[in-house]
């Protein structure tokens, strides 16, 4: 698999480059000077949605033939372009450092990326709607989605897939990198804070919005909230805090979302884990450690000796990859322990036991116990119409910190007024899909109109609707990558699963979440 196709989100993890995620580029080149504006000589904190650079730094600028020609330079450019289209647009990509808040009320900086359509096309000039845009979890902290040049990076990659879908079409593009990426001060992410992510998003996009004037750029008003993987939760979440606010959103699109992320917590202890749980669980553990304060009294706790010892400061961190795993820092896969209680419920996620696995069998215990004694109605295993689509999801009193961290954190406790789209693929090792399912049963059986509420799985083939193409595309793509794995069919099947996440599903559910939005910008609603 093409490095930099498999580290494109740092959910692949679990694919050939396992904790992948070379050392990005660093940001603008007005880095430094916003950040002095934030620290050197201020005699106050900006508030948080402050832009740091009144005019962001372009990082660069290309017209719609140079844009395509960079998208052939990726080993899955024409599938890219199949799914995106030829560039109408060329791209101005601006770098972006802007004011928010850490899950402990932190004030610190981030950054961001703007990308802007140009060029003569008139999709590409006067007011254009916008696209918030999340980025799926990363490892490295000096990540930076504005570096999309770099096409060996996962910023880049990813940048290059959003700015081919959205920007090269004539929509505006704000996609932060998140507190603790890139330039930021603070020394962990608040990953899956709901509270704290959509929050952010909205930060970036005030900050952003602020600057668009002296971009030149016109925001035509329409506001198209989407991310993938993390980005999707973070999307959400965001949609969730601009209704609660009063803020006008016009639609989103979580895209592979671990929205019902108690359930997938649930899921993880009662033999179903996530392929990259390795990297996501200390991600998780150490974010809602800072929110709350109660998921562990030590890390060892919960992780084996051999990995507790600086385990909550480990990540996002500054580490290759490669550093990171012949370090022994963490385990390529080895979730818990091979002969662990309970076990794998199937062959497919056995890969995630095995031996110097990261999850102590102590913890495991008292975590599935509570589980088995304190059930969530919405959390059913195996699934059940009743628990995909019950009103009170999270009906439940877990008694562990990370499950109550989990309840509390979970998506499934607001009604959108607004459209949504949720789209992945149903085989998702890394996300399951069963996520997406159980958060828009639980709006529907709330009283959210079909017509408002879009599921697209890209496994299913024989609906012939305006999703269509890019499930064909999606089909396409998995089957030229099973053709290119060598061994056994076994070995062809797991080549696909390690790809899925990160790799095969992320352009076609943004292929998606174009169509929809299209659809919606059309029809006026």
């Amino acid at each position: 698999m093409p490095r930099h196709a498999a580290c494109f989100i740092a959910s692949t993890l679990a694919a050939s480059c396992a904790l992948m995620l070379s050392g990005c580029g660093g940001g603008g080149s007005g880095g430094s000077n916003a950040m002095a504006l934030a620290v050197a000589g201020a005699t106050e904190t900006p508030a948080r949605g402050t832009a740091l650079t009144a005019a962001p730094d372009r990082v660069i600028r290309l017209s719609a033939d140079e844009f395509k020609s960079l998208i052939g330079t990726v080993s899955t450019g024409e599938q890219l372009l199949r799914a995106a289209g030829d560039p109408k647009c060329g791209i101005d990509v601006r770098y972006l450092q802007y004011q928010t808040v850490g899950a402990q009320g932190e004030s610190v900086p981030a950054s961001a990326a703007i990308m802007l359509p140009s060029g003569t096309d008139p999709a590409c000039n006067g007011p254009r709607p916008l696209v918030l845009y999340g980025h799926g979890t990363a490892t490295e902290r000096n990540y930076d989605i504005s570096n999309l040049s770099n096409t060996n990076q996962p910023a880049g990659a990813e940048g290059v897939v959003v700015a081919a879908m959205f920007a090269a079409q004539g929509y505006i593009v704000v996609a932060p990198n998140y507190a603790g990426y890139d330039k930021s001060s603070l020394p962990y992410h608040p990953f899956l804070n709901a509270d704290q992510q959509g929050k952010e998003m909205i930060d970036a996009l005030k900050a952003a919005r602020s600057t668009l004037a002296a971009l030149s750029a016109v925001d035509g008003g329409a506001l198209l909230v989407t991310g993938y993987s993390e980005g999707g939760y973070a999307a959400l979440a965001a949609h969730r805090e601009m209704q609660a606010t009063g803020m006008s959103v016009t639609a989103s699109a979580p895209m592979s979302a671990p929205s019902a992320i108690s359930l997938l917590i649930d899921y993880s202890a009662a033999g179903s884990p996530e392929l990259g749980s390795t990297v996501f669980f200390p991600m998780l553990t150490t974010s809602w450690q800072k929110q709350f304060g109660n998921v562990y009294t030590a890390p060892s706790d919960i992780y084996e000796d051999k990995y507790a010892s600086g385990i909550d400061t480990l990540l996002p961190s500054y580490l290759s990859s490669d550093e990171l795993l012949s370090s022994g820092k963490l385990p390529k896969y080895a979730f818990f322990p091979a002969d662990a209680t309970p076990g794998p419920l199937n062959a497919s996620v056995a890969i995630n036991y095995g031996a110097d696995n990261l999850v102590r069998q102590s913890y495991l215990t008292t975590w599935f116990n509570d589980v088995k004694a304190n059930p969530c109605p919405g959390n059913a295993l195996p699934a059940t119409p009743a628990s995909l689509n019950t009103t009170s999801p999270l009906g439940c009193a877990p008694t562990t910190g990370l499950r109550k961290a989990a309840v509390a954190n979970d998506l499934r406790n607001w009604l959108p007024t607004r459209p949504v789209l949720m789209c992945g693929g149903a085989n998702d090792p890394t996300v399951n899909f069963t996520s997406s399912l159980a958060t828009s049963g639980y709006f529907r059986a709330r009283g959210m109109p079909a017509s408002s509420m879009t599921v697209v799985d890209l496994e299913t083939t024989d609906v012939n609707d305006a999703y269509a193409a890019a499930r064909a595309g999606f089909a396409q793509a998995k089957a030229q990558e099973r053709a290119g794995a060598s061994g056994t069919d076994a070995a062809k099947d797991q080549a696909v699963a390690l790809a899925y996440h990160g790799q095969l599903v992320p352009a076609y559910c943004m292929q998606s979440a174009r169509v929809f939005f299209e659809g919606v910008l059309a029809a006026g609603s």
